[in-house]
């Protein structure tokens, strides 16, 4: 069955021109489309069977993909995959849900709340974070109650409608790395570990990639986080503990430029392979 893919996008970056060499190399028709010029009305008409969102804005990209799943057009991944994903309170109670381990967290509105859970998880040091955002940016370990009402401050009167919801999650002491698991399907294809003497390892953030074995456990973790918050591409940040693994953050439109070399895996090409199966299959 020919497939012609729709990838929405708002620019064309690395990860992105890999995925189009790899629907070349498999004779897959693409169809650019750029969302931040493309009108969603009624006279839209979709020259793609299955469309794959890989916009660097998530609300673009969000509102994207709702307007096409209106018009009965799959986006991989679904808005309602994209909604658990981009909200990393969401995410963290889906998978407390759904029984899959993850640092401890709370939703807060005020500074006595936050000191409330900080107590219950055994005190300080915490990191907030905000509820929507990536590349690890707006984060910061909390170190003592006066960073924390500094902050909480500075949120309150600075930030937008989304810091002033107060996400914290329990601080988790890394061997100066973590681990970026790509998912695809409920199944674990590659992984890297992200090392930084920084507790912020990610790789935008200058975290150093390297290759990780996939072990049982680590297969194991992933893919019930998968089918949690609904499957599809994703790529999971993945802590080590003492006590095992914990999904920490899910990302939905995820970056595997830096990854492809380290793991000697073709991540574009399984992205589209998934494409061009789940086209077949539905």
């Amino acid at each position: 069955m020919s497939l012609t893919l729709g990838l929405l996008h708002s620019t064309i970056r690395a990860d992105e021109k890999l995925l189009l060499k790899a629907a070349k190399d498999r004779r897959i028709e693409v169809r650019l489309v750029d969302i931040r010029r493309q009108r969603f009305d009624l006279s839209y008409q979709a020259d793609f069977d299955i469309a794959l969102e890989r916009s660097v804005s998530t609300s673009q990209g969000f509102y994207a993909a709702s307007f096409l799943e209106s018009l009965k057009i799959s986006v991989i991944n679904s808005t309602d995959v994209a909604r658990v994903c981009q909200d990393k309170f969401l995410t963290s109670l889906t998978l407390w849900q759904a029984q899959v381990p993850t640092p401890r967290f709370a939703l807060v509105f005020s500074l006595d709340q936050a000191l409330e859970f900080i107590e219950s998880i055994g005190g300080f040091p915490v990191v907030i974070k905000p509820t929507v955002g990536s590349w690890g940016r707006l984060m910061a370990k909390i170190n003592d109650r006066q960073a924390l009402e500094a902050i909480i401050e500075h949120k309150q009167f600075l930030g937008s409608v989304y810091q002033k919801s107060l996400y914290f999650q329990e601080y988790i002491d890394k061997p100066q790395r973590d681990i970026r698991a790509f998912v695809i399907d409920h199944k674990v294809i590659a992984a890297i570990y992200r090392r930084s003497s920084h507790w912020i390892t990610n790789t935008a953030r200058g975290g150093q990639a390297s290759n990780c074995p996939i072990d049982k456990d680590l297969a194991t973790i992933c893919q019930k986080a998968s089918r949690a918050v609904g499957g599809g591409i994703l790529a999971m940040d993945v802590f080590e503990t003492s006590n095992g693994y914990l999904i920490n953050e899910i990302n939905h439109t995820m970056e595997f430029k830096n990854s492809q070399e380290p793991t000697g895996v073709n991540i574009s090409g399984a992205i589209i392979d998934y494409c061009l199966s789940f086209y077949d299959q539905n």
